[in-house]
């Protein structure tokens, strides 16, 4: 090539050098491009795996499952849904640790009870915390549990309960909603009567305006009893009773102390009229979005903070009636007379006309009163 090359004139010899020059540095340029394309390849390779593994990773520290749990009290230590929670979440946390997140909206955040219940059927809140009345808004049923008088203590309520009537309540529910019961607890204390005004027999409370949730059983009791019941929902109740729209309410004692009610009441008729059961009930769309596996440690975690939340409810009643004394609330007992004459009447009108009304509940009536014995 060399030899060729050199036997050519001076200036064809020139011109075939420069060529060949320029062709040596054209391989350079696209050899050089070459390699650089192959090494920004790997890079991207090495990018998109890493990218990848750090999104599986990501992927991997998400919670499998989160589940939002509504109530309408506040998170306080003299709440019975808070105390209830609060066990339940940490023996969750304890079973099934960053696999499932609970989210706790206390103070009506989701809404109004009412409402929250419907959200819970649908699916838009997984679970709620709540006494047993609310639930009577779908399922009549369960406003036998809000009978004024049914039970005598707590201790009755669970053994009834425990007995097999929450049991067959539950079903109820189910077949009605597609909601499932997890737990039945227990208030802090029996429900009694707050007023801004002394009322300290039946003749004091004639037409006495007093909130009461909105079902049929809570407005027939107090109808008997000769008061004026007017349904407001619990987030509007302090108020309502401020600016005089129900002259006071109906509550345990730990709620009233939890929501600053003493602020707006003076007085409480110890009527002890109900012995409210508090439930914890998850969604269907809940419930289904719940790996299977995973289930038996909530049944579990529920089972536990009952236990535990219902030893807490006595001791928690107690003092709270103690606090509301110190601020100033003055209670005054129901005489015996007058809770016997009440209790009949209750026993005689109501329990016998919702057990014909809803004929389900008859067996219901007879174990509660069997468990009473």
């Amino acid at each position: 090539m060399l030899v060729q090359i050199f036997a050519r004139p001076a200036v064809a010899r020139r011109r075939l050098l420069r060529r060949l020059v320029s062709y040596a540095r054209l391989n350079r340029v696209l050899y050089m491009n070459r390699l650089l394309r192959r090494r920004f390849l790997t890079s991207a390779s090495a990018a998109t795996l890493a990218l990848t593994a750090g999104l599986s990773r990501r992927s991997a520290a998400q919670p499998a499952l989160q589940l939002r749990v509504s109530s309408s009290l506040a998170a306080d230590e003299n709440s019975a849904h808070y105390i209830w929670y609060q066990r339940f979440a940490a023996d969750v946390n304890g079973a099934l640790g960053s696999r499932v997140t609970l989210g706790f909206f206390p103070n009506s955040q989701l809404g109004k009870e009412a409402d929250v219940v419907q959200q819970v059927k649908v699916g838009s809140i997984d679970m709620m915390i709540t006494g047993s009345s609310i639930w009577a808004t779908v399922a009549p049923e369960f406003g036998m549990l809000d009978l004024g008088y049914m039970f005598d203590s707590y201790s009755h309520v669970a053994k009834a309960l425990d007995g097999g009537v929450g049991d067959q309540l539950a079903k109820i529910l189910h077949d009605r909603t597609g909601c499932t019961v997890l737990a039945w607890a227990s208030h802090f204390g029996p429900r009694s009567v707050y007023t801004k005004t002394p009322v300290n027999s039946l003749s004091d409370i004639k037409g006495v305006k007093l909130r009461v949730l909105p079902t049929p059983a809570f407005i027939e009791t107090f109808k008997l009893m000769g008061a004026t019941p007017t349904p407001i929902p619990f987030n509007e109740l302090y108020t309502a009773v401020q600016t005089g729209v129900v002259d006071g309410f109906e509550h345990d004692a730990a709620t009233v102390l939890a929501s600053k009610l003493y602020e707006v009441s003076s007085y409480c008729w110890l009527t002890e009229h109900l012995f409210s059961p508090m439930i914890a009930v998850i969604g269907k769309r809940g419930l289904e979005k719940m790996p299977a596996d995973i289930r038996p440690a909530i049944v579990q975690a529920a089972a536990e903070a009952t236990r535990f939340e219902r030893a807490q409810a006595a001791v928690k009643g107690k003092a709270a009636v103690e606090e509301l004394k110190r601020l100033g609330i003055t209670f005054h007992p129901m005489v015996k007379p007058e809770r016997d004459a009440v209790r009949y009447q209750m026993q005689t009108q109501l329990w016998a006309a919702f057990a014909i009304q809803y004929p389900v509940t008859k067996p219901l009536f007879d174990a509660i009163s069997a468990a009473r014995a």
